[in-house]
């Protein structure tokens, strides 16, 4: 067909050479006889060769018949756009042509345009590096689109005063205090363009569709990172993905991995078409951590610690120069620091006396103060091995003699127990104890703290079960005081 039309142009050229030529002899004549006169070529018929986008459709009678035609189609779809003004899409043209006797078909040409011409509005098109985004109907609302975006990464008032023509960030900057910040600049990532376009009216997005479209941008893989209680499941339920996909993306993982936290994990996330980059100057006040040291001592037994000087938190005020884009810091750089307050390091004394491990024979009373109130011997029809002591000023189990510990935790009845081996024949023992305070092969020394009296295990009540072992075999504990 396209050929064919091709043929007929040529031929059409080759008829308007061959008229104009003749045209051309005749003015010749009319000029050497005067029989023609030029204005009465102005009255001569023409007809008008008509193109759609570069491609022949035929000819009319009139130029009107094409203008017409489009006129009341276009009323009819105005009908459908209230407060639009529409034009044509294509781009028709006609070249005339002067002849004796007129050929045209206005009806196959009219029939040809139809259904072909389409109706635009004079509109705009945003682009982002080339990419199209979309149609807006005017250069305001493509603005406002965009205007619109920045905000959910900047507040409002702060982009009001970057339209101020009188707005200095770098004035704003000088005066800044802890706790304060000054945006400097606030930018796209990429080259953001708008032309006028011809715009299908279908084609229009409103200012809140092209924020959308913007911040939905498009699918991309993204790294997430484990957090502490995260679950495959969790995560494909995070990012709307279902755990087949998941773990297609992540051929190393099975239903049931375990997780690290930390692990990274590729998900598919979508990136806005643009970012939002927001330069900021920020001066804020941090604290500085104290050193801790320590210091040994002989007047403290080994195991032993106290505290000779509590330390002290310092102050310094930083200034920060931040990169921000869509909102999360992605780079901080310092810019200035002053130290306001200088850290008071913590001081600990560590105790490096040797306590020693065998006992003196010399008997602590094992709790503060007290009385018996179940002594040695047969009791409920069977072997009581010990003394129970209760009614103390306080609860503190204390060891009787210098020994090491040689078990501290749970044993059935006895509940929280502690065995210590004075290392000269005798073993003491302690049961029911609420807490311990001493670790399985520890030296403890004469009245030191091993634990607090409590109820644990079989137990009558809040008291402590008191043994003393010779070479093996229980003595009374009261025949050591």
């Amino acid at each position: 067909m396209i050929g064919s039309r091709m043929r007929k142009i040529e031929f059409l050229n080759y008829t308007m050479i061959i008229k104009l030529m003749f045209l051309t002899l005749l003015l010749g004549l009319g000029i050497s006889f005067g029989i023609i006169k030029a204005d009465s070529i102005k009255e001569w018929p023409r007809v008008y060769h008509v193109y759609m986008n570069g491609e022949y459709l035929g000819v009319v009678s009139d130029q009107n018949v094409i203008e017409e035609y489009i006129k009341k189609n276009m009323s009819q779809e105005e009908e459908n756009f209230e407060g639009m003004n529409l034009t044509v899409s294509q781009d028709i043209s006609y070249i005339p042509e002067i002849t004796f006797q007129p050929s045209y078909d206005n009806e196959e040409v009219l029939a040809a345009l139809d259904g072909q011409v389409s109706y635009a509005i004079e509109g705009v098109k945003l682009e982002v590096d080339g990419e199209l985004i979309g149609y807006f109907k005017d250069r305001e609302n493509a603005e406002n689109a965009l205007k619109q975006f920045k905000t959910k990464y900047v507040p409002e008032d702060i982009l009001e005063k970057f339209e101020d023509p009188d707005y200095s960030p770098e004035e704003e900057k000088k005066v800044l205090s802890n706790g304060n910040s000054a945006i400097l600049d606030i930018s796209f990532s990429g080259e953001v363009s708008i032309t006028k376009d011809k715009v299908r009216p279908h084609d229009l997005l409103t200012v809140e569709q092209g924020v959308k479209l913007l911040e939905r941008g498009t699918l991309t893989d993204k790294i997430h990172k484990i957090q502490s209680g995260e679950v495959l499941g969790t995560i494909a339920s995070k990012y709307d993905l279902s755990m087949n996909d998941l773990l297609n993306m992540n051929p190393d993982l099975h239903q049931n991995s375990i997780l690290q936290i930390g692990q990274e994990v590729v998900v598919t996330g979508r990136k806005p078409h643009i970012d939002v980059i927001v330069e900021e100057e920020k001066v804020e006040q941090q604290s500085i951590s104290y050193q801790t040291v320590y210091e040994n001592t002989d007047s403290l037994y080994k195991g032993q610690t106290k505290v000779k000087t509590q330390g002290k938190e310092g102050m310094k005020e930083v200034h920060y120069r931040l990169t921000i884009e869509n909102g999360e810091v992605i780079n901080r750089e310092v810019i200035k620091e002053e130290v306001l307050r200088e850290p008071i390091t913590k001081v600990i004394l560590r105790g490096t006396k040797v306590i020693p491990s065998r006992g003196t024979g010399d008997w602590a009373w094992p709790t503060a103060g007290g009385t018996v109130t179940s002594k040695m011997g047969w009791r409920w029809g069977q072997m009581h091995n010990g003394i129970d002591i209760a009614g103390v000023s306080n609860r503190s189990i204390y060891a009787a003699d210098n020994g090491t510990v040689t078990y501290a935790g749970w044993r059935g009845g006895y509940g929280n127990h502690v065995v210590i081996n004075h290392n000269n024949g005798y073993e003491t023992s302690y049961s029911h104890l609420s807490s311990i305070n001493v670790t399985p092969g520890q030296t403890v020394k004469k009245g030191q703290k091993i634990g607090m009296m409590g109820s644990t295990g079989n137990s009558t009540g809040v008291h402590l079960h008191f043994e003393v072992k010779r070479y093996g075999s229980n003595i009374n504990p009261l025949g050591l005081y």
